[in-house]
């Protein structure tokens, strides 16, 4: 059942229709995190994004092999090409081993992705596992003259790399004389022939910890070399999907094409994609502002900008009502409106399960009812071709949600819409919210058996009329953020809107 899905590439910089090189395989890879802090949640819209894409390409036909990095070694202090290791100034404060600092932070990016309902990828490689495809790559490089040695360091050659018609720049947009205006000045370039050429490996200083031998010195591998590499091994030279968050276009994601269409001869992804950031309250998100959440200040609701605590199922909603390509603003309205529509679909998704076809030979088929169904049911899919437009596809699933309630609170007989539709309406709105948006109840702090017991109580204080006690049972409810469903046909419960 494959779909007419367009995406937006980041190369082409307009919508094209999605073809992969080998149908139905699909090959994607993400920058995954880079594990000396905790995870943040614009990072988090990434891995949501392509997490997103995982479920639907799967969910329309598609079999995906989804490649999401760990990158523990090679990032500098400031992202520069200078420094200490990130991972290892940690390590040397707290006294540890750098890869127990490794194993700390991706436990906790583990434990969040959990939280949110994120599957796993297909494959999860580490920079510090892929060495020697690094070392390989980088000689393959060198040997094709488009990296140089210098003191033990290496360096792609931009320049050598443009002569050959490589057109550095044009992912990101960036113009190469222009780029050079803007470096030409910067002290810490001695070693290199050019200011704008990348380090592909860096000879490291006796202090350095995370350390490894190589045939030009003994140091550690450039950032930009380890997605080439594991993306190459895992992928191939060429593959479908690839992308991050925006701010990865320059030159993180620039450098990769270089270096891989050095190596390989071939344009390495067809399909690039880049998420936009966060805002708060129309302020960028920022450690230095004040304003950058953790999840689990998200979740206890912590942090001195937030008015309550709000649930990963809730942020997640949240974020699904925004395009991924659009910036998206983060405040208390905002996320309260989310958690009131996310627990209207969640009431929806518990309702519908229990729901069962009753075939009425006196009723008469509801068409109209019936087309607008099924016109929901396309147009969640051709929301969802259509660049991912989650927002479009939440506003059919509340359509839906209405026929659910209407047949819930029997203002509409199954039969009125035929077992087929009816079938459909059952699966594809489970589908929709628990396989392609990853959206899926949060249950009570209480057990079900609890919660059926205290309905139990209140249909008898119902009947002896005892008001006091049913007050009780409402407010009690309340607490634990569910509310009774006192209904002529039915007393049932609810998540509280």
């Amino acid at each position: 059942m494959q779909q007419p899905l367009k995406l937006y590439n980041t190369l082409s910089r307009q919508k094209e229709l999605f073809e992969p090189i080998n149908p139905p395989y699909v090959g994607m890879y993400v920058c995954g995190p880079t594990v000396y802090s905790y995870v943040h949640l614009g990072n988090l819209r990434t891995f949501m994004t392509f997490d997103l894409l995982f479920r639907y390409l799967t969910h329309i036909g598609y079999k995906v092999r989804y490649v999401r990095n760990i990158t523990d070694v090679g990032h500098l202090v400031g992202d520069g090409e200078d420094g200490e290791d990130k991972i290892g100034k940690i390590a040397k404060l707290e006294k540890l081993e750098p890869m127990e600092i490794v194993q700390r932070y991706t436990n906790d990016f583990h434990r969040v992705t959990d939280k949110f309902n994120m599957l796993s990828p297909s494959v999860e490689p580490s920079a510090t596992g892929h060495l020697i495809e690094q070392i390989e790559g980088i000689k393959e490089l060198i040997d094709k003259g488009l990296a140089y040695e210098s003191n033990g360091s290496v360096y792609f050659d931009i320049s050598k790399y443009n002569e050959q018609d490589g057109q550095y720049g044009k992912l990101s947009g960036r113009v190469l004389d222009d780029l050079l205006n803007e470096t030409r000045d910067l002290d810490g370039q001695t070693e290199k022939r050019n200011p704008l050429d990348f380090a592909l490996w860096k000879r490291a200083a006796p202090e350095h910890l995370m350390r490894w031998p190589s045939p030009w010195s003994v140091g550690f591998p450039g950032w930009h070399l380890e997605c080439t590499s594991m993306s190459t091994k895992y992928l191939g030279r060429q593959f479908d999907i690839h992308g991050g968050g925006m701010d990865l276009k320059f030159p993180h994601h620039e450098c990769e094409i270089a270096q891989a269409r050095g190596i390989n001869g071939v344009e390495p992804v067809r399909y690039w994609l880049h998420t936009n950031m966060l805002t708060v309250n129309g302020q960028k998100m920022s450690k230095s502002l004040g304003n950058s959440f953790l999840p689990a200040e998200l979740f206890s609701g912590s942090h001195e900008l937030l008015e309550q605590a709000y649930s990963p199922m809730t942020v997640r909603f949240f974020m699904l009502q925004s395009h991924y390509r659009s910036t998206l603003d983060f405040s208390n309205e905002a996320l309260k409106a989310a958690q009131k529509g996310y627990k209207r679909l969640a009431n929806g998704l518990r309702v519908i399960k229990m729901l069962e076809y009753k075939p009425a030979e006196d009723v008469a088929i509801d068409t109209k009812k019936k087309q607008d169904i099924e016109k929901s049911f396309q147009a969640f899919y051709d929301a969802m071709n259509d660049d991912l437009n989650t927002a479009v596809a939440i506003a059919s699933l509340f359509n839906l949600l209405k026929y659910v309630n209407m047949i819930y609170m029997n203002q509409l007989a199954p039969a009125a819409i035929g077992e087929e539709t009816f079938d459909q309406l059952k699966t594809k709105f489970v589908s929709f919210l628990e396989d392609v948006l990853a959206l899926k109840e949060e249950p009570a702090s209480d057990s079900q058996a609890v919660i059926s017991g205290m309905l139990n109580l209140y249909r008898e204080y119902k009947e002896q009329k005892q008001y006091e006690k049913i007050d009780q049972i409402r407010q009690y409810f309340k607490s634990q953020g569910l509310a009774i469903r006192d209904m002529k046909h039915q007393i049932d419960w609810a998540y509280e809107e």
